[in-house]
Protein backbone atom coordinates (compact mmCIF):
# COMPACT_ATOMS: atom_id res chain seq x y z
CA UNK A 1 0.00 0.00 0.00
CA UNK A 2 1.21 3.66 -1.00
CA UNK A 3 1.79 6.15 1.51
CA UNK A 4 0.33 9.99 0.35
CA UNK A 5 1.85 12.94 2.44
CA UNK A 6 -1.42 15.66 2.35
CA UNK A 7 -0.11 19.00 3.79
CA UNK A 8 -2.37 21.31 5.13
CA UNK A 9 -5.47 18.00 6.18
CA UNK A 10 -6.89 20.73 8.74
CA UNK A 11 -7.21 23.16 5.70
CA UNK A 12 -10.34 23.29 3.58
CA UNK A 13 -9.00 21.90 0.48
CA UNK A 14 -6.39 19.56 2.44
CA UNK A 15 -9.02 17.91 4.50
CA UNK A 16 -11.64 17.25 1.48
CA UNK A 17 -8.72 15.42 -0.45
CA UNK A 18 -7.47 13.24 2.28
CA UNK A 19 -11.07 12.11 3.06
CA UNK A 20 -11.11 11.27 -0.84
CA UNK A 21 -7.83 9.32 -0.90
CA UNK A 22 -8.81 7.69 2.04
CA UNK A 23 -12.53 6.57 1.04
CA UNK A 24 -10.41 5.04 -2.36
CA UNK A 25 -8.36 2.97 -0.14
CA UNK A 26 -5.00 4.93 0.10
CA UNK A 27 -2.57 5.61 3.04
CA UNK A 28 -2.74 9.15 3.97
CA UNK A 29 -0.43 10.86 6.73
CA UNK A 30 -1.69 14.67 7.19
CA UNK A 31 0.40 17.60 8.15
CA UNK A 32 -0.71 20.50 9.78
CA UNK A 33 0.50 23.45 12.32
CA UNK A 34 -3.03 24.21 13.11
CA UNK A 35 -2.45 28.43 13.14
CA UNK A 36 -5.07 30.83 14.38
CA UNK A 37 -4.99 32.32 10.88
CA UNK A 38 -8.81 31.99 11.20
CA UNK A 39 -11.08 30.04 13.10
CA UNK A 40 -8.80 27.14 15.09
CA UNK A 41 -12.25 25.39 16.16
CA UNK A 42 -13.14 25.10 12.97
CA UNK A 43 -9.71 23.60 11.97
CA UNK A 44 -9.89 20.58 14.79
CA UNK A 45 -13.53 20.40 13.94
CA UNK A 46 -12.40 19.03 10.44
CA UNK A 47 -9.48 17.04 11.93
CA UNK A 48 -11.72 15.54 13.99
CA UNK A 49 -13.64 13.87 11.02
CA UNK A 50 -10.84 12.55 10.42
CA UNK A 51 -9.13 10.90 13.81
CA UNK A 52 -9.22 7.34 13.81
CA UNK A 53 -10.00 6.49 10.39
CA UNK A 54 -8.29 3.64 9.55
CA UNK A 55 -5.21 4.19 7.65
CA UNK A 56 -4.80 7.90 8.47
CA UNK A 57 -2.16 9.59 10.62
CA UNK A 58 -1.92 13.00 11.34
CA UNK A 59 1.81 14.82 12.04
CA UNK A 60 1.20 18.49 13.76
CA UNK A 61 3.85 20.64 13.02
CA UNK A 62 5.48 23.80 11.33
CA UNK A 63 6.56 23.06 7.20
CA UNK A 64 9.03 26.18 8.03
CA UNK A 65 10.90 23.67 10.76
CA UNK A 66 13.89 22.13 8.75
CA UNK A 67 14.40 20.00 10.93
CA UNK A 68 11.21 18.86 11.59
CA UNK A 69 10.60 18.18 7.79
CA UNK A 70 13.59 16.67 7.53
CA UNK A 71 12.52 13.90 10.42
CA UNK A 72 9.16 13.55 8.38
CA UNK A 73 10.29 12.52 5.26
CA UNK A 74 12.89 10.31 7.62
CA UNK A 75 10.19 8.55 9.20
CA UNK A 76 8.01 8.01 5.55
CA UNK A 77 8.76 6.77 2.42
CA UNK A 78 6.13 8.58 0.29
CA UNK A 79 5.28 7.44 -2.97
CA UNK A 80 2.95 10.73 -3.34
CA UNK A 81 3.12 14.41 -1.76
CA UNK A 82 0.37 16.66 -2.29
CA UNK A 83 1.00 20.32 -0.42
CA UNK A 84 -2.16 22.08 0.11
CA UNK A 85 -0.74 23.80 3.54
CA UNK A 86 -0.04 27.87 2.68
CA UNK A 87 -0.68 30.70 4.28
CA UNK A 88 -3.76 31.80 2.38
CA UNK A 89 -4.76 35.37 1.52
CA UNK A 90 -4.36 37.98 -0.43
CA UNK A 91 -5.50 41.38 1.70
CA UNK A 92 -3.89 39.78 4.82
CA UNK A 93 -0.26 39.40 2.98
CA UNK A 94 -0.37 43.70 2.98
CA UNK A 95 -0.02 43.72 6.69
CA UNK A 96 1.52 40.63 7.49
CA UNK A 97 4.50 39.67 4.87
CA UNK A 98 6.37 37.47 7.24
CA UNK A 99 3.69 35.20 7.21
CA UNK A 100 3.76 34.74 3.81
CA UNK A 101 7.72 34.57 3.59
CA UNK A 102 7.87 31.75 6.09
CA UNK A 103 4.80 29.82 5.38
CA UNK A 104 5.03 30.00 1.36
CA UNK A 105 8.67 30.27 0.41
CA UNK A 106 10.76 28.66 3.11
CA UNK A 107 7.77 25.70 3.72
CA UNK A 108 7.31 25.11 0.63
CA UNK A 109 11.73 24.84 -0.06
CA UNK A 110 11.69 22.64 3.44
CA UNK A 111 9.37 20.28 1.37
CA UNK A 112 11.23 20.32 -2.20
CA UNK A 113 14.20 18.76 -0.29
CA UNK A 114 12.08 16.33 1.34
CA UNK A 115 10.82 15.17 -2.04
CA UNK A 116 14.13 15.17 -3.78
CA UNK A 117 15.72 13.10 -0.90
CA UNK A 118 12.86 11.07 -0.13
CA UNK A 119 13.03 10.07 -3.55
CA UNK A 120 8.88 11.19 -4.46
CA UNK A 121 7.44 9.88 -7.18
CA UNK A 122 5.33 12.84 -8.07
CA UNK A 123 4.67 16.33 -6.07
CA UNK A 124 1.68 18.33 -6.76
CA UNK A 125 1.35 21.49 -5.13
CA UNK A 126 -1.26 24.67 -4.57
CA UNK A 127 -0.68 27.37 -6.80
CA UNK A 128 -3.24 30.29 -7.85
CA UNK A 129 -5.28 31.63 -10.51
CA UNK A 130 -3.74 35.08 -8.60
CA UNK A 131 -0.42 33.85 -10.30
CA UNK A 132 -2.30 36.26 -13.54
CA UNK A 133 -1.93 39.53 -11.56
CA UNK A 134 -2.25 42.40 -14.06
CA UNK A 135 -2.80 40.40 -17.36
CA UNK A 136 -5.81 41.41 -18.44
CA UNK A 137 -6.02 38.63 -21.43
CA UNK A 138 -9.03 36.38 -20.98
CA UNK A 139 -9.61 33.62 -20.19
CA UNK A 140 -6.33 32.91 -18.20
CA UNK A 141 -3.84 30.49 -19.58
CA UNK A 142 -1.28 28.58 -18.57
CA UNK A 143 0.39 29.74 -21.25
CA UNK A 144 0.33 33.15 -20.87
CA UNK A 145 2.64 34.96 -19.13
CA UNK A 146 2.40 35.29 -15.37
CA UNK A 147 5.39 37.91 -14.37
CA UNK A 148 2.94 40.82 -13.22
CA UNK A 149 1.79 39.13 -9.49
CA UNK A 150 -0.08 42.20 -7.56
CA UNK A 151 0.22 41.00 -3.97
CA UNK A 152 2.94 39.22 -2.27
CA UNK A 153 0.47 35.95 -2.07
CA UNK A 154 0.32 35.69 -5.80
CA UNK A 155 4.53 36.64 -5.98
CA UNK A 156 5.11 33.55 -3.32
CA UNK A 157 2.47 31.51 -5.20
CA UNK A 158 4.33 32.31 -8.66
CA UNK A 159 7.67 31.85 -6.43
CA UNK A 160 6.63 28.31 -5.86
CA UNK A 161 6.18 27.42 -9.49
CA UNK A 162 9.69 28.59 -10.20
CA UNK A 163 11.24 26.60 -7.32
CA UNK A 164 9.67 23.71 -8.73
CA UNK A 165 10.58 24.08 -12.14
CA UNK A 166 13.93 24.33 -10.67
CA UNK A 167 13.59 20.89 -8.69
CA UNK A 168 12.41 18.80 -11.81
CA UNK A 169 15.34 20.39 -14.02
CA UNK A 170 18.09 20.03 -11.64
CA UNK A 171 16.81 16.54 -9.70
CA UNK A 172 14.35 15.14 -12.06
CA UNK A 173 11.85 15.71 -9.28
CA UNK A 174 8.16 15.40 -11.25
CA UNK A 175 5.87 18.01 -10.13
CA UNK A 176 2.21 19.08 -11.07
CA UNK A 177 1.42 22.84 -9.85
CA UNK A 178 -2.40 23.75 -9.70
CA UNK A 179 -3.40 27.47 -10.10
CA UNK A 180 -6.62 27.25 -8.08
CA UNK A 181 -9.82 29.20 -8.92
CA UNK A 182 -12.15 30.69 -5.91
CA UNK A 183 -13.06 27.22 -4.44
CA UNK A 184 -15.76 27.47 -2.21
CA UNK A 185 -17.50 25.02 -0.60
CA UNK A 186 -18.70 22.85 3.02
CA UNK A 187 -16.27 23.35 5.66
CA UNK A 188 -14.56 26.60 3.25
CA UNK A 189 -12.88 29.05 4.84
CA UNK A 190 -14.36 31.84 7.06
CA UNK A 191 -12.11 34.25 5.53
CA UNK A 192 -13.87 33.88 1.96
CA UNK A 193 -16.44 35.86 0.47
CA UNK A 194 -19.15 33.06 0.81
CA UNK A 195 -18.50 32.46 4.39
CA UNK A 196 -18.63 35.79 5.32
CA UNK A 197 -21.61 36.66 3.39
CA UNK A 198 -23.67 34.08 4.81
CA UNK A 199 -22.74 34.58 8.50
CA UNK A 200 -23.50 37.91 7.96
CA UNK A 201 -27.09 37.65 6.24
CA UNK A 202 -28.24 35.35 9.07
CA UNK A 203 -27.50 37.55 11.56
CA UNK A 204 -28.50 40.26 10.27
CA UNK A 205 -25.83 42.29 9.41
CA UNK A 206 -24.57 44.17 6.37
CA UNK A 207 -22.09 42.69 3.53
CA UNK A 208 -19.37 44.52 2.50
CA UNK A 209 -19.58 44.51 -1.50
CA UNK A 210 -16.37 45.66 -3.53
CA UNK A 211 -16.32 47.30 -7.02
CA UNK A 212 -19.73 47.69 -6.15
CA UNK A 213 -20.33 44.10 -6.91
CA UNK A 214 -19.35 43.95 -11.33
CA UNK A 215 -16.29 41.90 -10.10
CA UNK A 216 -16.60 38.40 -11.77
CA UNK A 217 -14.91 35.01 -10.21
CA UNK A 218 -14.41 31.80 -11.42
CA UNK A 219 -16.13 29.95 -8.55
CA UNK A 220 -14.68 26.16 -8.13
CA UNK A 221 -16.41 23.85 -5.86
CA UNK A 222 -14.09 22.05 -3.89
CA UNK A 223 -15.52 18.48 -4.75
CA UNK A 224 -14.23 19.57 -8.72
CA UNK A 225 -11.28 20.30 -7.07
CA UNK A 226 -10.54 17.36 -5.75
CA UNK A 227 -11.63 14.96 -8.51
CA UNK A 228 -8.80 16.97 -10.36
CA UNK A 229 -6.40 16.37 -7.86
CA UNK A 230 -6.76 12.72 -7.37
CA UNK A 231 -7.12 11.99 -11.42
CA UNK A 232 -3.59 13.79 -11.49
CA UNK A 233 -1.86 11.81 -8.67
CA UNK A 234 -0.91 9.41 -11.25
CA UNK A 235 -0.80 11.53 -14.15
CA UNK A 236 3.24 11.82 -13.22
CA UNK A 237 4.93 15.45 -14.83
CA UNK A 238 6.93 14.05 -18.09
CA UNK A 239 9.53 16.46 -20.26
CA UNK A 240 7.29 18.40 -23.34
CA UNK A 241 9.50 16.86 -26.37
CA UNK A 242 8.47 19.79 -28.25
CA UNK A 243 9.71 22.50 -25.54
CA UNK A 244 11.81 24.98 -27.83
CA UNK A 245 14.47 26.49 -26.08
CA UNK A 246 14.93 29.12 -27.84
CA UNK A 247 11.73 30.96 -27.65
CA UNK A 248 10.40 29.15 -24.23
CA UNK A 249 6.64 29.06 -23.75
CA UNK A 250 5.58 29.72 -19.97
CA UNK A 251 3.35 26.62 -19.76
CA UNK A 252 5.74 24.04 -21.18
CA UNK A 253 9.36 22.95 -19.87
CA UNK A 254 11.97 19.66 -21.48
CA UNK A 255 11.53 19.06 -17.26
CA UNK A 256 9.17 17.04 -15.64
CA UNK A 257 7.16 19.75 -14.60
CA UNK A 258 3.64 20.73 -15.36
CA UNK A 259 1.53 23.46 -14.19
CA UNK A 260 -2.67 23.57 -14.93
CA UNK A 261 -5.55 25.91 -14.22
CA UNK A 262 -8.66 24.07 -12.32
CA UNK A 263 -11.22 26.46 -12.49
CA UNK A 264 -15.03 26.16 -13.15
CA UNK A 265 -14.18 28.19 -16.92
CA UNK A 266 -17.75 30.02 -15.94
CA UNK A 267 -16.77 33.24 -14.63
CA UNK A 268 -19.96 34.54 -12.30
CA UNK A 269 -20.34 38.66 -11.54
CA UNK A 270 -20.60 39.06 -7.79
CA UNK A 271 -24.17 40.38 -7.80
CA UNK A 272 -25.18 37.29 -8.92
CA UNK A 273 -23.38 35.28 -6.64
CA UNK A 274 -24.93 37.97 -3.70
CA UNK A 275 -28.64 36.92 -5.27
CA UNK A 276 -28.07 32.99 -5.64
CA UNK A 277 -26.90 33.10 -2.15
CA UNK A 278 -29.45 35.32 -1.03
CA UNK A 279 -32.65 32.55 -2.35
CA UNK A 280 -30.55 29.87 -1.38
CA UNK A 281 -31.07 31.11 2.54
CA UNK A 282 -34.47 32.85 1.60
CA UNK A 283 -33.20 36.17 3.25
CA UNK A 284 -32.02 39.57 1.22
CA UNK A 285 -28.62 40.88 2.48
CA UNK A 286 -28.36 44.33 2.99
CA UNK A 287 -25.32 45.83 0.67
CA UNK A 288 -22.28 48.46 1.44
CA UNK A 289 -21.11 48.73 -2.03
CA UNK A 290 -17.70 49.81 -1.75
CA UNK A 291 -14.81 50.66 -4.52
CA UNK A 292 -12.02 47.83 -5.52
CA UNK A 293 -9.66 46.42 -2.60
CA UNK A 294 -5.96 47.16 -3.12
CA UNK A 295 -4.12 44.22 -4.93
CA UNK A 296 -7.47 42.66 -6.15
CA UNK A 297 -8.27 41.63 -9.71
CA UNK A 298 -11.37 42.71 -11.25
CA UNK A 299 -12.28 39.15 -13.25
CA UNK A 300 -10.56 35.24 -12.87
CA UNK A 301 -11.65 32.85 -15.32
CA UNK A 302 -9.59 30.10 -16.35
CA UNK A 303 -9.12 28.61 -19.38
CA UNK A 304 -9.10 24.67 -18.09
CA UNK A 305 -8.64 23.04 -21.52
CA UNK A 306 -4.97 21.68 -20.87
CA UNK A 307 -6.52 19.94 -18.37
CA UNK A 308 -9.26 18.03 -19.52
CA UNK A 309 -6.68 17.09 -22.23
CA UNK A 310 -4.68 15.35 -19.47
CA UNK A 311 -7.42 13.81 -17.28
CA UNK A 312 -10.43 13.82 -19.50
CA UNK A 313 -11.83 16.17 -16.39
CA UNK A 314 -13.08 20.25 -16.10
CA UNK A 315 -15.18 21.31 -12.97
CA UNK A 316 -18.33 21.72 -13.37
CA UNK A 317 -20.46 22.05 -10.44
CA UNK A 318 -23.37 24.97 -11.19
CA UNK A 319 -22.70 27.81 -8.69
CA UNK A 320 -26.48 27.44 -7.49
CA UNK A 321 -25.94 23.72 -6.53
CA UNK A 322 -22.56 24.02 -5.06
CA UNK A 323 -23.98 27.12 -2.87
CA UNK A 324 -26.79 25.34 -1.78
CA UNK A 325 -24.59 22.58 -0.74
CA UNK A 326 -22.78 24.80 1.50
CA UNK A 327 -25.68 26.72 3.15
CA UNK A 328 -26.79 23.31 4.24
CA UNK A 329 -23.46 22.43 5.96
CA UNK A 330 -23.82 25.92 7.34
CA UNK A 331 -26.80 25.48 8.63
CA UNK A 332 -26.19 22.28 10.24
CA UNK A 333 -22.50 22.73 11.58
CA UNK A 334 -23.80 26.35 13.26
CA UNK A 335 -26.91 25.25 14.43
CA UNK A 336 -28.51 28.04 12.08
CA UNK A 337 -32.41 27.92 11.72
Amino acid sequence: MREILVTGTAGFIGFHLAKALLAQGEQVVGVDNVNDYYDVQLKRDRLAQLDGKERYSMVELDLADRDSVRRLFADHQFDRVVHLAAQAGVRYSLTNPEAYIDSNLVAFGNLLEGCRHGQVGHLLYASSSSVYGANKQQPFSIHHNVDHPVSLYAATKKANELMAHTYSHLYGLPTTGLRFFTVYGPWGRPDMALYIFTKAIFEGRPIDVFNHGKMRRDFTYVDDIVEALVRLLDEVATGDESFDPLHPAPGSSNSPYRVYNIGNNQPVELNHFIETLEKSIGRSAEKNYLPLQLGDVVETYADVSDLEKIIGFRPSTAIEDGIERFVQWYRAYHRSP
